[in-house]
């Protein structure tokens, strides 16, 4: 069985970090630099950073703070947010970030997904996919949540790993912040139907909820914010339990 990865996520906003619920009321989490240092200390397997307000704002995720990660921390890190060309994936990765997060960009060109993996590989290509329920299905939202496609969840999740897609960031949110409990359903369907790695986002408040994560979710990895950044659970607390559990985690 391969390990299991805990991940934290940075959500930015005007070069802080924030946390919110339900993509609202967002509140100051601290600076970005600090927490990857942390985290990195608390032996994260991983950080993803998502500028959420790039893609409202029409602007590009900045260079600068792949750069100032890659000085500092040396676990991979995914960065993502107003991120709308291949120009863009391409300098990001060259400023240091492993892995480039899109979204709003390749619901509007789906293509997009196809350049990155050709030019830079699948492994470096990860589909963040905000997603909502209605009745008994989810539909994908996009610009930091704040729009509602026709996209259909399951559906864009297939198409997505189709295209080359090397991993997908599966965020519910109507769990977001609430500290629930994934959504367990579509994080299930979706993981047992595409062959790249499904990442699951969005309602952590127990320890219990990782082990869901990756039992009943089949999950390969579980993204957190707020239980980290309120220092709810330490990273190190969260591997020992899932340990406990008898789920493979990276030491």
């Amino acid at each position: 069985m391969l390990a299991k990865r805990i991940i934290p996520c940075l959500d930015i906003k005007n070069n802080r970090v924030v946390k919110g619920v339900n993509f609202n009321n967002l509140k100051d989490a601290g600076h970005p630099l600090e927490l990857a240092i942390d985290y990195e200390k608390q032996n994260a397997d991983e950080l993803v950073f998502l500028d959420i307000s790039a893609s409202l704002e029409n602007r590009n995720t900045k260079i600068e703070l792949a750069q100032s990660v890659a000085r500092k921390i040396f676990i991979p890190f995914t960065i993502g947010g107003g991120v709308s060309s291949l120009d863009s994936m391409i300098k990001i990765v060259k400023a240091g970030a492993d892995k480039v997060a899109l979204n709003s960009a390749v619901i509007k060109n789906p293509d997009l997904i196809q350049q990155g993996a050709k030019e830079l590989g699948s492994q470096c290509i990860v589909v963040a996919i905000d997603i909502k329920k209605y009745g008994n299905r989810w539909f994908v939202h996009n610009l930091a949540g704040s729009e509602k496609t026709d996209l259909d969840a399951f559906e864009w999740a297939k198409k997505v790993a189709d295209l080359g897609a090397g991993e997908i960031i599966l965020t519910s949110m109507d769990r977001d912040g609430t500290q629930s409990g994934f959504d367990l359903e579509i994080t299930a369907k979706i993981s047992k139907t595409v062959r790249i790695p499904v990442i699951a986002s969005g309602g952590v408040g127990k320890l219990s909820h990782f082990s869901d994560a990756f039992k009943i979710g089949y999950a390969d990895g579980a993204l957190a914010a707020s239980v980290f950044h309120q220092g709810i659970f330490s990273i190190s607390e969260v591997k020992k339990y899932l340990r406990s559990q008898a789920i493979v985690t990276r030491c």
